[in-house]
């Protein structure tokens, strides 16, 4: 996975990749990039912000930046998840309920979708809400382990996870934009001002 240390670097890949299926015969199949390289490249070119973490002490320093960076430090975050309060309890969050008193939505997700880097989500993470309901900017907590090739797999997955109960209100994020301009064109968008902290554990 160090192939995330170099993750803004990654046209060259992307470029080199496509002179490579160029030049083969068009009867020989496309070299196919790994499934993290995959998610990368379409994530980043969705607009979301990735921060890969070899170890938990990494996901605490990059949330921390991400806190500093953006002045919301001491900005409400919404959180559903009780467990994620209990996690980053040393950052003395101020928690709370209503989106509309928060500045960001910490949050995780189901799987992380390689073909078209979206993130996947459902009832677990967002109770019944829906996106637009949501705080405009997300950091997102997920782990290696849920990169996915596609939506069917990742809702084979969720159906596998959970056979007594299925989650309910099931989503994908794609859009990592926010806009900036509050007029007709933007009003009622779903899109996120979106950051991924990945932790490593395979």
């Amino acid at each position: 996975m160090s192939l995330f240390r170099k993750i803004f670097g990654l046209k060259s890949n992307d470029s080199q990749e496509s002179i490579e299926n160029d030049e083969r015969s068009k009867y020989m199949p496309d070299i196919k990039l790994p499934i993290d390289e995959r998610f990368t490249i379409n994530f980043k070119a969705n607009g979301g912000k990735f921060l890969y973490c070899e170890d938990f002490d990494e996901v605490d320093q990059n949330l921390g930046l991400i806190l500093e960076e953006n002045g919301w430090t001491d900005k409400g975050v919404m959180i559903i998840d009780n467990r994620l309060s209990e996690k980053f309890a040393n950052f003395n969050l101020k928690t709370n309920k209503k989106a509309s008193e928060c500045t960001y939505f910490l949050t995780t997700c189901e799987y992380l979708i390689s073909n078209d880097g979206s993130l996947l989500i459902s009832s677990n993470q967002i109770a019944e809400k829906k996106l637009k309901e949501l705080p405009p900017n997300f950091i997102i907590f997920a782990t290696t382990s849920q990169f996915v090739e596609t939506i069917s797999e990742g809702l084979r997955g969720i159906k596998d996870k959970n056979r007594e109960k299925i989650p309910t209100n099931i989503t994908t994020i794609k859009h990592f934009k926010a806009s900036e301009d509050n007029d007709f064109l933007s009003y009622g968008s779903s899109s996120k001002n979106l950051y991924l902290l990945l932790l490593e554990d395979l």
